[in-house]
C-alpha cells in the first residue's frame, strides 16, 4: 500500500496568475505581497520577543498588530473584505510568524483554522456571511472543537437554544471577539460546532492557565451558563458517523493539523536562525577568545548540520502535506474517503515530522550556545518551552500510530479536532 499522494484528479484553479492585484476585485493580493507582510510582522515580534514573553500578559497588543497588517482577515475572499489568500499562503504566514514569536503563531493558526471552520461545518451562504462579518469587523477567533467530558451541552428552551456547561483550557480565548466551540445536544447528544460571542450574558472567561510555555496563546477555560444560542450560531454537525461526516468535512481534521506542523517547523526554524546569528557574531563556547573568524570545531558544525537536515526534511514532507489538502479541498464534494485518509495521513507525517524537528532544534539549540543559553535577557530558553508545551498538548505518539495503523492495516485516521 502506498503512502499519501495528493488525491486524484485536476487541481482547478492553480494556473499562474500575474503577481499583484488580480482580476477585476474579485481577488486580494498576491502571495508575495502577504508573505512580505509577514515577515514584517515576525521582525516586528522579534523585537521584543523575549521580553513580551517574560512578561506573559495577555496579547492584545500582538493582536493589534496582526490586525493593523491585515493577516486576520488573510482567508476570507477578497469580495468579502477579506485578503483573498488560500492555505498556501495562510500555511507561510503562521510559520514565518511562530519563527519569530511561537505563541503568536499558534494564536494566528488557530484563528484561521476556526474563522474558517464555517466552511466545513454549514452551508455556503451562511459561512459567507459570517467570514463577511469577521472581515468587515475584524474578529479574532479564539476557543476549539476537542472533545472532552464532560461535555459542553446545547438545549432547547422556548424561544431557542442555550448553552451551559465549562471547557477546560483553549487558545485564543483572551483576546477572541469570537469564540467556536463544541457543544452537543442535550437530548440526542449529536456534537455540534457553536459560535459564541464572548460578550454575551452567562460567559466568562478564566486566564488562570498558569504554562510554562506558549503563554502568549491567549489560552484559558470558557464558562457557559445558559448563554442563548440563535439558529445561525450553530454551524453544523461534528460527528464523525460516516453516515453523517462527508470526507469534505472531514478534512478539517488534516487542515488543523497542517497548521499545528507549520507551528512546529516555525519554532525549529527561528531558534536555529537566532543560534546562528549569536555565533556568528563571536558568541559560541568553544571559543571564549572570540576569534575573527567563523567557529570551525566539528561540535558546533556538525551540530548545525544535524539540526538543519532535520529541519529541511519536515519543511519538505510539510511542503507535500500542503499540496495534497489544497488538492482535496479543490476536490470538494468530489472527494472520496481513501482520498480524505490519504491526504490525513500525510499530514499526520508531517506533523510527526515537524514535531521531532521542533523538540530536537530547540533542545539542541542551548547545547550549540552553550552556557549562555541560560541568560533570562537572551530569551533561547523561550524556544525550547514552547515547543514541549505545545507538543504535550498534541502528542506525536498519536500521529505516529496513525500512520502505522494505515500503513499496516489500511485503517483511516480518526476524525479528531484540537483544542
Amino acid at each position: 500500500m502506498g503512502v499519501a499522494p495528493a488525491p486524484a484528479g485536476p487541481v482547478q484553479g492553480s494556473e499562474r496568475r500575474p503577481s499583484g492585484r488580480r482580476g477585476s476585485g474579485q481577488a486580494g493580493p498576491d502571495r508575495a505581497h502577504w508573505l512580505r507582510v509577514a515577515r514584517e510582522a515576525a521582525d516586528d515580534l522579534a523585537t521584543d520577543a523575549a521580553g513580551r514573553e517574560q512578561a506573559g500578559k495577555a496579547p492584545f497588543d500582538e493582536v493589534s498588530r496582526l490586525r493593523e497588517a491585515g493577516l486576520l482577515a488573510l482567508l476570507v475572499p477578497a469580495r468579502s473584505g477579506g485578503g483573498g489568500a488560500d492555505w498556501r499562503t495562510a500555511c507561510a504566514v503562521v510559520r514565518e510568524i511562530a519563527a519569530a514569536d511561537g505563541a503568536i503563531g499558534q494564536l494566528l493558526g488557530s484563528h484561521y483554522f476556526l474563522s474558517w471552520s464555517a466552511r466545513f461545518f454549514t452551508d455556503p451562504a451562511r459561512a459567507a456571511r459570517i467570514e463577511r462579518r469577521s472581515a468587515t469587523e475584524q474578529w479574532c477567533w479564539g476557543g476549539g472543537f476537542a472533545h472532552q467530558e464532560p461535555p459542553l451541552t446545547l438545549t432547547g428552551k422556548a424561544g431557542g437554544q442555550v448553552l451551559d456547561g465549562r471547557q477546560s483550557f483553549a487558545a485564543g480565548v483572551l483576546v477572541a471577539d469570537r469564540l467556536a466551540v463544541r457543544a452537543v445536544r442535550a437530548d440526542t447528544g449529536e456534537p455540534l460546532a457553536v459560535t459564541v460571542d464572548p460578550a454575551l450574558p452567562g460567559v466568562g472567561i478564566d486566564g488562570d492557565a498558569d504554562t510554562f510555555g506558549q503563554r502568549l496563546a491567549a489560552g484559558g477555560s470558557m464558562e457557559f451558563d445558559a448563554v442563548p444560542v440563535a439558529a445561525d450560531d450553530v454551524l453544523g454537525s461534528l460527528s464523525a458517523d460516516e453516515d453523517v461526516l462527508s470526507p469534505l468535512t472531514a478534512l478539517a481534521s488534516p487542515v488543523s493539523r497542517l497548521l499545528s506542523a507549520q507551528l512546529r517547523l516555525g519554532l525549529a526554524e527561528g531558534v536555529l536562525a537566532e543560534a546562528r546569528e549569536y555565533t556568528r557574531a563571536g558568541q559560541w563556547p568553544w571559543h571564549p577568545a572570540r576569534p575573527a573568524e567563523p567557529p570551525r570545531d566539528p561540535q558546533t558544525l556538525t551540530a548545525f548540520g544535524e539540526l538543519t537536515v532535520l529541519t529541511r526534511s519536515a519543511a519538505a514532507l510539510a511542503d507535500q502535506a500542503v499540496d495534497a489538502v489544497l488538492a482535496g479541498l479543490e476536490r470538494g464534494e468530489g472527494l472520496a474517503y481513501d482520498e480524505y485518509a490519504e491526504v490525513s495521513v500525510l499530514v499526520a507525517m508531517a506533523e510527526a515530522a515537524a514535531s521531532r524537528a521542533a523538540q530536537e532544534s530547540t533542545s539542541r539549540a542551548l547545547d550549540v550556545i552553550g552556557v549562555r543559553s541560560v541568560s533570562a535577557r537572551l530569551g533561547f530558553d523561550r524556544f525550547w518551552r514552547n515547543a514541549r508545551a505545545h507538543t504535550l498538548y498534541e502528542p506525536v505518539s498519536h500521529r505516529l500510530r496513525d500512520v502505522g495503523d494505515y500503513f499496516l492495516n489500511g485503517a483511516y485516521p480518526p476524525f479528531v479536532l484540537p483544542a
